[in-house]
């Protein structure tokens, strides 16, 4: 690998000094002393490799995996149906009024958030649950830092358990074409492990003691205002209806249907937005166009990357020193790491190129183990960071050491169980 490597052209790193610093930008999530996100870090970095590289900006479409952008879309169109008719707050408020002790209330959470998010957003189930919960454990006079922890844990778990449930799951399902049913099989048993051991850390373990016993100062009625600022939408039953009749369309249509998953999709998507009563002003204002556009950097950049055959010459460098990445143990460390890295989607993205070819397995292990990887630490998952922002301006602290306490074993117990099921029964 070392004499190969001297052979590359000055344009070759050129694209490698953009690619390290993109990827430098996903870890930071941003860069210094620039007022850039991750996604403002990946669109400059698509726009230098196309000026560096004399890459043509046909190349540069056609490097854009455009299924997983219609489908990432019109799920995001889906979720916002659901939001906007009030679907997600209801049901908390719903399940917090059911008289249930502690440790049954945080069951209950934590199932409704794996559910929901295995078909919607797990993000957006974040943003609509989180305000609810925590004002429901403060009235009941119950510390809601487990609950809350538990709902972002719960969230992204759960949303391992289809093609569907997050983007990177949708990235996975729409390269290596992996069927929606077959997925859901071997997905679910550890997602299900998952949530139980969740759920048993939480009310039995060490993580029910993650929070202070002086749970803050109770907020005033309401349910809470999101991210922008606005209220949640009062609950609409036809709204809601018309949302999980989509929703529940499309999952039999991946199911039992070859009818492609990103046009169906796109196709429930504008069956929504034929609406008398919601503005589409109001379904766009909750796209999540900076992720839309994170995917579409990165694609750019990452092709370039592979382009100058560098990334090839490392995996292969790597299987001669007996490391395969393809092969369960290598394949899940390497998820891992990179997810608390630089973030699961751009693992993914990193990871994808070099599973061609080595069959569902590979795709259901590597979908597995970047979402759950997401809990290990605060910052691993934007479900997370969600979730702390929201618990913060109902006056609920929830740093890096709480979510360690939970976050930590919870990961490395559920990564284990990933590995024993694809390793023996997978």
């Amino acid at each position: 690998m070392p004499t190969t490597v001297l052979h590359h052209t000055a344009s070759d790193w050129s694209v490698v000094a953009v690619f390290a610093i993109v990827y430098l930008g996903m870890f930071l999530g941003g860069l210094p002393r620039l007022k850039l996100d991750r996604s403002g870090v990946a669109l400059l970095g698509a726009i230098a490799v196309i000026a560096l590289a004399g890459l043509p900006l046909e190349d540069a479409a056609r490097a854009i995996d455009l299924p997983t952008i219609v489908l990432l879309f019109a799920f995001m169109v889906v979720s916002a149906q659901m939001r906007l008719g009030g679907f997600y707050a209801a049901v908390t408020r719903r399940v917090g009024a059911m008289p249930l002790p502690r440790s049954g209330l945080l069951a209950a959470l934590i199932l409704v958030a794996g559910v929901l998010s295995a078909v919607f957003s797990n993000d957006i189930v974040c943003l609509a649950m989180t305000p609810v919960v925590a004002r429901l454990c403060l009235k009941r006079g119950l510390d809601p830092l487990p609950f809350l922890i538990g709902l972002a844990c719960a969230a992204n778990i759960g949303s391992a358990a289809t093609l569907i449930g997050n983007p990177q799951n949708m990235l996975i399902g729409s390269v290596l074409q992996l069927p929606f049913g077959g997925y859901v099989r071997q997905a679910l048993p550890p997602v299900v492990i998952g949530l139980v051991l969740l759920w048993l850390w939480l009310a039995y373990g060490p993580g029910a003691k993650a929070g202070s016993p002086h749970p803050g100062p109770r907020p005033p009625a309401g349910d809470g205002a999101n991210t922008l600022g606005v209220e949640e939408p009062a609950f609409d039953a036809w709204q809601t209806t018309k949302g999980l009749l989509v929703a529940g369309a499309l999952l039999l249509i991946f199911l039992f249907t070859a009818w492609p998953r990103d046009v169906a999709a796109l196709v429930g998507a504008g069956v929504l937005l034929l609406s008398r009563r919601l503005h589409t002003s109001h379904f766009m204002g909750l796209v999540d166009w900076p992720l839309l556009i994170l995917f579409m950097g990165l694609f750019v950049v990452n092709h370039a990357f592979e382009s100058t055959g560098l990334a090839a010459q490392a995996v292969a460098w790597l299987g001669a020193q007996g490391v395969v990445l393809t092969d369960p143990g290598p394949l899940l460390v390497a998820s891992a790491l990179l997810s608390n890295l630089v973030s699961n989607v751009p693992a993914v993205m990193l990871l994808l190129p070099h599973l061609g070819g080595s069959g569902e397995q590979a795709g259901v292990m590597l979908a597995l183990a970047t979402t759950f990887a997401g809990n290990l630490l605060l910052v691993g998952s934007i479900a997370n960071l969600i979730v702390a922002d929201l618990a913060r301006q109902q006056g609920i602290e929830i740093d890096w050491k709480r979510h360690a306490v939970t976050g930590i074993p919870v990961t490395l117990a559920t990564l284990a169980v990933v590995w024993a099921w694809m390793r023996f029964a997978g």
